[in-house]
C-alpha cells in the first residue's frame, strides 16, 4: 500500500497529466487553482458621479487603481477638487428641495427595494471588483460584502414608510444634504450602511469613496441610474485627502459622516467646532477577544481566526488583541499555530484563498513597520512557512504571544493580519487589560457561562460586543464605539435617528 508521501508524489500526473501543484504549505494538500471566472465589467476610465450623470472632472485630471494582487492598473478614476464638490452639492441640494425631500416614504422605499434588487443580479460581477480593487479573498466579497450590502438596502427600504415608529411620540424630518465620507477596508458595504438610511429619512448624499477603492463605488452608480433614482439624490465624487476636506467641511451639508482614522476625524471635528453640523464618527479601534478556560476552544479558534485573519485584518472592529485566561493559554496558542499552518495566502481571485492581498503599498509598509516594533520590544513572533507572490503587497499571517499592555502592537491599529496574545488569570484583570486602550469599538467574549457573558457586556467599554461568535453583523443591530472610536450609530433604528431631526 502506497504511503501518504508517495500519494502526494503521483496525485498531480496520475489525475491530471501535468506536474503535481507546489506544495506552499509544508506537506499539505494543495487543490488546484480555482479562479473566480466573473466578467467585473470595468470601465477603463470612470468619471464623477453628479446630478445623475457621469460628468468630467474640472480640472481635466485623473488618477489610477491599482489592483494590490499584482500592481497592475484596473482603471482610471476622476480626481474631483472644490468646483466638483460644489457642483455635487448644488445637484443634492435641488434634489432634496424637489423631488426627493418631497416623496412620501413609501415612494422612497420603491427605489432602495429596485437598488437592493439590482444588487443582487449583478452580485457575481460587484464581488470581483471588490475584490480586484481591495485585494480581499473573493469569498469574503461573494458571501459577506455584497451580500450584506444589499440587505442593507432590504433593511431601511423596509423603515422607509414607518418612520412614524422610529421615535414613539416624536415626529421625524429629513436633514437635507448629507456628507459622507467612507473607508477603503469595506468599500461597498460601507457605501449601502452610509447612504441607505440617509435616503430612506429622505435626505440627499454627496459622497466620497477612498481613493485606493473607488471603483464599486462609482459602479453603484450604474445602478442608481438604472433604479431611477432621482438625479442628484446621490452624488459621487472621487479624490483623495483635499476631497475628502471638501465634502466634510462644505456648508451647504446639514450632516456629516466619516468612517476612518481617528487622527482624520479629530482634524474634522476641529473644523466643523462652533458650527450647527450634525456628526457622526466611527473612527479607529483596537479590539480585546477574550477567550475563558471554560469556552469551547475549537470554536473560538475559529472565531478568532476570523476576526483577524480572513479579513487580512482590515475592519477596524478586528480582534487583534487576545486575551487568554492561563489555564488555557497554551492549548490555545498551539491550535492556532496548527490553524494558521494551514491558512492560504494568495490571489485573492481564487477560491481557495483565505488572506488575499493588502489594500496598498503604503499599508503594508505600516504592518511591517509594527510588525517589527513587536519583534525589537521583545514579544515572540511566529509566521508560518508561506511563500508569498513575488508581485502585489502581502503579508505573512502573524502571532505575537508575550505581549504586554506596553508594546506598541498592543496599543496601535495595526489594520493587517497580526494577532497579538496577552494572558489574565481574573475576570476583572481581563475587563481592566480590556478597556485599557483609547478604543471602544468592539469587544469579544468566549466562554460557557450566560452569567459572565451578561457581566463583561456591561463592563466592557465597546459599542459592540460579541458572545461565542465575532464579526456578525445585521443590518437591524447598531454599530459605533465610545472613546476616540468616535460616536453616534450606524445601523438599526438608532442609525435612522442621527440622519433625522426630531419636530
Amino acid at each position: 500500500m502506497p504511503t501518504l508521501a508517495e500519494k502526494k508524489s503521483t496525485r498531480g500526473p496520475a489525475r491530471t497529466g501535468r506536474p503535481a501543484p507546489e506544495l506552499i504549505f509544508g506537506d499539505l494538500w494543495v487543490f488546484d487553482p480555482a479562479p473566480e471566472s466573473a466578467d467585473p465589467k470595468l470601465k477603463p476610465r470612470y468619471d464623477l458621479f453628479i446630478g445623475g450623470q457621469f460628468v468630467a472632472p474640472k480640472s481635466g485630471k485623473y488618477f489610477a487603481s491599482i489592483n494590490p494582487a499584482n500592481e497592475q492598473k484596473l482603471a482610471e478614476i476622476a480626481l474631483a477638487g472644490r468646483e466638483d464638490v460644489d457642483a455635487a452639492y448644488a445637484a443634492a441640494e435641488r434634489a432634496f428641495s424637489t423631488t426627493w425631500g418631497r416623496l412620501p416614504g413609501r415612494e422612497r422605499a420603491k427605489y432602495l427595494f429596485r437598488i437592493a434588487r439590482l444588487l443582487q443580479d449583478r452580485a457575481r460581477e460587484f464581488a470581483v471588483a471588490e475584490t480586484l480593487d481591495g485585494g480581499k479573498p473573493i469569498k469574503e466579497s461573494r458571501d459577506f460584502d455584497v451580500p450584506m450590502a444589499a440587505a442593507h438596502f432590504f433593511y431601511h427600504a423596509g423603515w422607509a414608510d414607518k418612520l412614524d415608529y422610529v421615535a414613539p411620540g416624536r415626529r421625524v424630518a429629513p436633514l437635507g444634504v448629507v456628507g459622507q465620507v467612507i473607508p477603503w477596508n469595506f468599500p461597498l458595504l460601507m457605501l449601502a450602511w452610509k447612504i441607505a438610511p440617509a435616503l430612506a429619512m429622505g435626505n440627499t448624499v454627496v459622497l466620497k469613496p477612498a481613493e485606493t477603492t473607488s471603483i464599486t463605488c462609482l459602479k453603484l452608480a450604474e445602478i442608481l441610474q438604472d433604479a431611477g433614482l432621482p438625479p442628484g439624490t446621490v452624488n459621487f465624487v472621487t479624490g483623495a485627502g483635499e476631497t475628502g476636506a471638501a465634502v466634510m467641511g462644505h456648508p451647504t451639508a446639514a450632516k456629516v459622516a466619516f468612517t476612518g482614522s481617528t487622527e482624520v476625524g479629530k482634524i474634522i471635528m476641529r473644523s466643523l467646532a462652533g458650527t450647527e453640523k450634525k456628526m457622526t464618527m466611527e473612527l479607529g479601534g483596537k479590539a480585546a477577544n477574550i477567550v475563558f478556560d471554560d469556552a469551547p476552544i475549537d470554536q473560538a479558534v475559529e472565531g478568532i481566526v476570523n476576526g483577524i485573519f480572513f479579513n487580512q485584518g482590515h475592519v477596524c472592529c478586528a480582534g487583534s488583541r487576545l486575551l487568554v485566561h492561563e489555564p488555557v493559554a497554551d492549548r490555545v496558542l498551539a491550535k492556532l499555530k496548527n490553524r494558521l499552518r494551514v491558512l492560504r495566502v494568495g490571489d485573492p481571485m481564487d477560491k481557495n484563498t483565505d488572506i488575499g492581498a493588502i489594500n496598498s503599498k503604503e499599508q503594508l509598509g505600516k504592518i511591517a513597520a509594527l510588525v517589527e516594533s513587536g519583534v525589537q520590544e521583545g514579544a515572540e513572533i511566529f509566521q508560518p512557512p508561506c511563500r508569498l507572490p513575488t508581485k502585489g503587497y502581502y503579508f505573512r499571517p502573524t502571532i505575537f504571544s508575550g505581549v504586554s499592555m506596553s508594546h506598541r502592537i498592543a496599543r496601535e491599529e495595526i489594520f493587517g493580519p497580526v494577532l497579538s496574545i496577552l494572558t489574565f488569570r481574573t475576570v476583572e484583570e481581563a475587563i481592566e487589560k480590556a478597556n485599557n486602550t483609547a478604543y471602544g469599538l468592539s469587544a469579544g467574549v468566549w466562554t460557557d457561562k450566560g452569567s459572565r457573558i451578561l457581566k463583561m457586556s456591561v463592563e466592557l467599554k465597546a459599542g459592540v460586543v460579541w458572545a461565542n461568535t465575532y464579526n456578525k453583523f445585521d443590518p437591524a443591530s447598531p454599530f459605533g464605539g465610545y472613546k476616540e472610536s468616535g460616536f453616534g450609530r450606524e445601523g438599526g433604528r438608532q442609525g435612522l435617528l442621527d440622519y433625522c431631526k426630531l419636530v
